[in-house]
């Protein structure tokens, strides 16, 4: 029986990058490097650490090359492929019982059904995985090739709790993994989905602990609620954390930060900004996020957006051109956004309307009719969503003004589309006026509000106000 040979396609050559020296071109495959296959990007990016490598490739007519490459170590060849993990992706085993994919209505496309879980994408695109379709051969790889930072969903550290949490009974065995990574110093970062009366408490605690041991490898772990749809027909009975409940997360998680920045100077356990926004509490100065390691999950995203707004906002009233401008500024125009944010953005508006007289920003709460009232990020709301109340404020008087500023992880990265398919163009029809995404960031935010010729790259990675937050294993 003959073996197919592993095959990469190459789509995509940068200019000015070292496979286009090479005269590497779209279309090409690439077959080998240093004579030996590649299985998947781990492969390819281990073995492309070198200053001197040997490069097989097909050309799209056949021909095979062999190029000498030699170059600085950590010089990349400058090239994507069909496939960017090279191999096929490893979809999710598990049945959490807060998985939110779980929670997504029928009917919607395809994609947004699919759960991953794979190592690969925790290290290129920073998804958080529950290892439980690793193998030792994966940490072994992963240890030998130091890829890292490696995000591993946690939820606890009772191994018992664990299986039936994520319904899977070897969920508990795959903790032992945190152990090998942690003796081959591989950096972490760790992630605690809460649910009520199941990994609070007492447990969450124990988490906590049991954690901390692996400092300084393991840098960071988030704690973030579970987020419930109305669509949790024979789930697991979940509920949402009062106010109360919500202090007391607080409370404990903040108790273990000093202990934790005593000894290793990282405060190391995080509570995402939902908490402290369900709390009704002031979010944590800025030094005490080390640096925003958990950005992206939820975690000082609101303090980064302060404090970048305050600074950008001193700056807008000390320049030359607002003294010019601020009389004769006119402008109306309108924002929308989820209930997590709503109030710090009002305050935001708030603040730029007394700075320009002639400004109105007329801000609005959307409800989350299509996943449930529980869902208030602003990163789950869809196009009619959108679109339904804001018409309903048409027709009670409002005057929306010439333009709608989003939040840019309102629509899917890279594209002028809404969660439910809806296009940004289909909404500017509906509504009758033009709608602008905002980059993430205090500066723009401002920018966006003060220019009417703002727009921002797609194609930059950004979440927005407030990333939806990653309330699932993936």
């Amino acid at each position: 029986m003959t073996v197919k040979k592993i095959e990469h396609l190459i789509t995509v050559v940068y200019p000015g990058s070292i496979a286009e020296e090479m005269e590497i071109e779209p279309g090409d495959y690439l077959l080998a490097i240093n004579d030996k296959e590649i299985k998947d990007v781990f492969d390819y990016r281990y073995m492309i650490k070198d200053e001197y490598i040997e490069v097989l490739i097909r050309k799209s007519y056949g021909e095979e090359w062999l190029l000498e490459i030699e170059k600085d170590y950590d010089d990349d060849l400058g090239m994507e492929f069909e496939n960017g993990l090279m191999s096929d992706y490893r979809s999710c085993t598990n049945k959490c019982m807060f998985c939110f994919i779980d929670q997504m209505p029928p009917g919607m496309r395809e994609t947004l059904y699919f759960k991953d879980d794979d190592s690969r994408l925790s290290f290129l695109q920073g998804n958080y995985i529950t290892l439980t379709n690793m193998t030792d051969e994966d940490v072994d790889r992963i240890i030998k090739m130091q890829l890292a930072p490696i995000n591993i969903s946690v939820q606890t550290t009772n191994p018992e709790l664990r299986c039936k949490m994520l319904h899977n009974r070897f969920a508990g065995d795959r903790l032992k993994y945190l152990d090998r990574l942690f003796e081959g110093h591989v950096e972490m970062n760790g992630q605690i989905v809460l649910c009520k009366r199941v990994n609070d408490g007492a447990e969450l605690e124990r988490s906590i602990r049991d954690l901390g041991k692996y400092l300084p490898f393991m840098r960071s772990v988030s704690v973030v609620p579970a987020g419930l749809t109305k669509f949790r027909k024979g789930l697991y009975p979940l509920e949402l954390f009062t106010k109360e409940e919500a202090g007391q997360v607080i409370d404990l998680i903040e108790s273990y930060q000093k202990k934790f920045y005593e000894r290793y100077s990282l405060h190391f356990i995080h509570a995402s900004d939902e908490w402290y926004i369900t709390a009704g509490r002031e979010f944590p100065e800025a030094e005490r996020y080390d640096g925003y390691i958990q950005l992206e999950n939820g975690v000082g995203m609101m303090r980064l957006f302060l404090e970048e707004f305050d600074e950008a906002y001193q700056e807008l009233l000390a320049s030359p051109e607002y003294q010019e401008q601020k009389e004769t500024f006119r402008r109306t125009i309108c924002m929308a956004t989820g209930k997590l944010t709503y109030s710090t953005v009002v305050d935001f508006a708030a603040r730029l309307m007394q700075a320009y007289p002639g400004l109105t920003i007329r801000v609005y709460c959307i409800r989350n009719d299509f996943f449930g009232e529980t869902i208030t990020v602003s990163g789950l709301i869809t196009g009619i969503d959108l679109t339904t109340q804001l018409k309903e404020r048409q027709a009670a008087g409002d005057d929306l003004g010439e333009a709608l500023l989003i939040p840019s992880n309102m629509l899917r990265m890279g594209e002028q589309v809404f969660l439910d398919d809806m296009t940004v163009a289909q909404v500017e029809k509906q509504l009758g006026l033009k709608v602008v995404p905002i980059e993430s960031g205090g500066a723009d935010f401002i920018q966006a509000v003060i220019d009417p010729s703002y727009s921002m790259d797609r194609n930059n990675e950004t979440v927005g106000y407030i990333q939806a937050f990653d309330d699932t294993e993936e």
